[in-house]
């Protein structure tokens, strides 16, 4: 992706109303410092409303591809964060995998089942379909907010309340591969909120790796 097109996609998520309230002159100059880092895009008052809420989030997906073109640090949305890498979902999967520890000692989700639960830190509820689950880790992959699932009544879900996450696993698509031992700062390509995590890398094989000790703040 070039960065022109890149560019020309984020402006088309923008309102287009080129009222002047963010304070630039054109929606494209609101555009370009997104790009930049210079701005959130919470800053336009339209990109706050509920019409708006699903291009908030394809344009928290879309920044750090176009920053990543342009050759410049991979940068938290939400933190302004710089992370080491993004991590991306393995080969064929739908995210990155994620062991959780659900804090409801009765929870025992089976293979298949989509749970509906927050992660400690985390303001986001987050679905995700359990592909394992033993000794109390349920490993998932996420599959989103419930706008990316359908209407309100398309699916089933078990609620699961708070858990605590405990590791990902995938692989590094911008970045440096690191060494297993190192502290890392990394951004999960499938975060809504676009936001740095930091754990330690316990194994890295090629471009995998999984990371544990897993926190939303930075180290």
């Amino acid at each position: 992706m070039r960065e022109t097109e890149g560019l020309a996609d984020l402006i088309a998520l923008l309102p287009g109303y080129n009222c002047g309230e963010c304070g630039f002159r054109r929606c494209a100059d609101f555009a370009a410092a997104l790009v930049d880092g210079t701005i959130g895009s919470e800053e336009c008052p339209f990109m706050q409303q509920n019409a708006f809420r699903e291009r908030s989030v394809q344009i928290a997906e879309l920044l750090p591809k176009i920053g990543y073109e342009r050759g410049e640090p991979i940068v938290g949305v939400i933190d302004h964060l710089t992370a080491d890498f993004a991590l991306a979902p393995l080969p064929g999967e739908p995210s990155c995998r994620e062991d959780l520890h659900p804090f409801d000692s009765a929870v025992h989700p089976e293979t298949g089942d989509i749970l509906r639960y927050r992660p400690l830190g985390c303001p986001i509820t987050h679905f995700a379909r359990v592909i394992a689950e033993g000794h109390g880790v349920v490993t998932v992959h996420l599959i989103g907010p419930r706008h990316r699932l359908g209407g309100e009544d398309d699916f089933e879900y078990q609620e699961i309340g708070i858990c605590l996450v405990l590791a990902f696993e995938g692989v590094v698509v911008r970045g440096r591969v690191p060494d297993v031992s190192e502290t890392v700062r990394f951004l999960p390509e499938h975060c809504m909120m676009q936001k740095v995590h930091s754990g330690v890398i316990v194994h890295s094989e090629g471009d995998r790796v999984r990371i544990e000790s897993i926190d939303l703040k930075v180290w």
